[in-house]
């Protein structure tokens, strides 16, 4: 059965957003967030800036666009894995692995730490960009909240703080030593172990009875 023309559209639309997405990101990993302009956003997607500017008000938003997307494709592979857990006979021992496939699951790419560090710098010059952000991470800290609960809920698990506070904290965590670790020069290995480790300390504080 095909599309009728709203779907058409709307197909269209979706596709237009995705590729004007890659495109950015592409661009930014070459020349960084002030270096990707609209212009040649527009031509690695093939698209005119009329194109660009009927799907997003101003480069800003696109980024916002692209970090909120590629947080939410990471934190479905997570809550699938953690979902699969509970019927998998070949699950992880004990929390602390559980704590480590987590994070493996979680690492950014250098791109990644790079976008977000700065959509929020400048946040903190642009009200509009704040307001955009701060949502965008009070969703993110709902979603791992609710992997937390999920975690909890599966492995028996009791936390002396509440869930939403505890993925606030990891997420912060992560970002500020995924950070850290690309000032250093760390590689994907170093930085992966820079954050296993922390993460574990940070859960050995926060979980009763974490890795006895």
């Amino acid at each position: 059965m095909s599309d009728t023309p709203a779907q058409a559209a709307t197909r269209s639309r979706e596709n237009t957003r995705a590729r004007l997405m890659d495109a950015a990101f592409a661009v930014f990993a070459e020349v960084g967030l002030d270096g990707a302009s609209v212009e040649a956003i527009c031509e690695r997607a093939g698209f005119t800036r009329g194109a660009f500017y009927s799907n997003f008000d101003s480069k800003d938003e696109l980024f916002l666009a692209l970090a909120a997307s590629v947080s939410e494709h990471k934190l479905t592979t997570i809550t699938e894995r953690v979902r699969a857990l509970k019927d998998d006979a070949g699950r992880p021992a004990g929390p602390v692995e559980v704590v480590q496939w987590l994070v493996d699951l979680s690492l950014d790419s250098r791109q990644g730490v790079l976008l977000t560090s700065e959509i929020r710098t400048r946040a903190m010059r642009d009200e509009r960009i704040a307001a955009a952000y701060q949502a965008w991470l009070a969703d993110m800290v709902q979603r791992v909240a609710a992997i937390v609960d999920d975690l909890v809920a599966t492995y028996g698990m009791r936390l002396r703080m509440p869930a939403s506070a505890f993925a606030q904290l990891m997420l912060e965590l992560w970002e500020s030593t995924s950070v850290n670790a690309l000032i250093q020069r760390l590689d994907d290995a170093a930085t992966g172990e820079l954050v296993r480790t922390r993460t574990l300390v940070l859960a050995a504080a926060v979980v009763e009875g974490f890795g006895q």
